[in-house]
């Protein structure tokens, strides 16, 4: 990505949250014009007339800000935007829903090595040193190690930044674009953990039901194991 002049002006509505070129057909009933500078700090860009974009190290991360998608008012995990978000690599594998990252030059709160529980999804316990291994877990597990490690991501958060026990509460997204937390829904790898409010609630629940009615992953029929009985844990 090429170097953008951060007084360029674009322009943003009353009510939306993306900030659009100033020929974007989303510009009809208002139009505003705003730094590009001040934009980035509240607005995604519009996927639809692709104003420009500065690089987070650029904006983002040097004012200790992350990207949060409930400030965004994102509905759905495929309109984030991976060039906002902060960098980080994958250095460590807990289980199907934890894994432990290295970020250089880390922003206020957080730390040069975190551990991340993903947000908004729970797979099969594997590691809870007071249960054994629950159905899928393994594969979970695997399939987890086998996608991110040693892999560069891009982190996005929502309304909680950490969890009751320390840990990063964070979207993960590979460099194709997709929110691996949503995958491991989508694919049967875990189901939507909704006991706490997430961004993506309605999105992961509906990608939950797919996978059930398709009988993916761990919503397979099992003998041994009807999908009914199926419990998990935080």
């Amino acid at each position: 990505m090429g170097e953008v002049p951060i007084d360029v002006i674009v322009y943003i509505t009353n009510t939306g949250r993306m900030y659009h070129r100033e020929s974007c057909s989303y510009l009809s009933n208002s139009k505003i014009a705003i730094s590009l500078t001040e934009a980035v700090k509240s607005y995604s860009p519009c996927s639809v007339c692709k104003p420009p974009v500065v690089e987070t190290k650029d904006i983002r991360i040097n004012n200790g800000e992350l990207y949060r998608v409930n400030i965004f008012g994102l509905k759905n995990s495929n309109e984030a935007n991976t060039d906002l978000m902060l960098r980080a690599r994958v250095t460590g594998h807990v289980d199907g829903d934890t894994v432990k990252v290295r970020i250089s030059s880390p922003p206020k709160d957080l730390s040069e090595v975190e551990t991340i529980r993903l947000l908004g999804v729970d797979t099969p316990e594997t590691v809870h040193p007071n249960q054994t291994i629950q159905q899928f877990g393994k594969e979970a597990s695997d399939y987890t190690m086998k996608e991110l490690l040693d892999r560069d991501v891009y982190l996005a958060f929502d309304w909680d930044l950490r969890d009751i026990y320390g840990r990063l509460l964070a979207y993960i997204y590979t460099d194709s674009g997709l929110c691996f937390n949503a995958v491991l829904i989508r694919e049967g790898y875990g189901n939507a953990y909704l006991q706490y409010p997430f961004q993506f609630m309605e999105e992961f629940k509906a990608l939950e039901q797919e996978a059930r009615q398709q009988g993916r992953g761990l919503w397979a029929v099992s003998a041994e194991m009807p999908i009914v009985n199926l419990v998990f844990l935080n």
